[in-house]
């Protein structure tokens, strides 16, 4: 066990951990930030994605000694009332049916958000790929996207 010390959702924190437990499961379990799911456990669903220092990352992928140091966001340090502009679009589209890949395709989406203002259809599309929304809601995604775009 280490004791590790990161930023998350900018307030300083120290973990005591195996050095290669992965990010995911130290949210989850010793923060109690359950906000990010489980998904896949390879990197490949993105219901797992979290901000390392502005980036969107699998947090099932990254050891909690690669992020020692570093400014963690979760979903719940996106906004924590709820007024992110994504998370208004979000209801307002009405995107969500299962709802459990909806926390990683907003931390997805806000790092687009967050270098490209204005991206076109085609580049929130090309951002998204790779997280998994086994409802089928990829319309729903694009135009909330859209719409928070316009309302940012």
């Amino acid at each position: 066990m280490a004791a590790i010390a990161l930023t998350i959702n900018g307030k300083s924190a120290t973990v005591e951990a195996e050095p290669d437990t992965p990010l995911l499961w130290v949210v989850r379990e010793h923060l109690k930030l359950t906000g990010t799911k489980f998904g896949c456990g390879s990197g490949l669903c993105g219901a797992c994605t979290v901000h390392i220092d502005g980036k969107a990352m699998r947090s099932c992928q990254l050891s909690v000694s690669q992020v020692a140091g570093k400014k963690v966001t979760t979903i719940e340090g996106l906004s924590p009332n709820g007024t992110h502009a994504l998370q208004k679009a979000w209801v307002a589209e009405q995107v969500p049916q299962c709802g459990y890949c909806q926390s990683g395709q907003i931390m997805q989406a806000a790092a687009l958000l967050a270098v490209n203002k204005k991206p076109s259809r085609d580049q929130i599309v090309a951002h998204m790929d790779g997280n998994i929304c086994r409802c089928g809601t990829y319309p729903r995604i694009v135009r909330a996207i859209q719409r928070a775009a316009k309302e940012a």
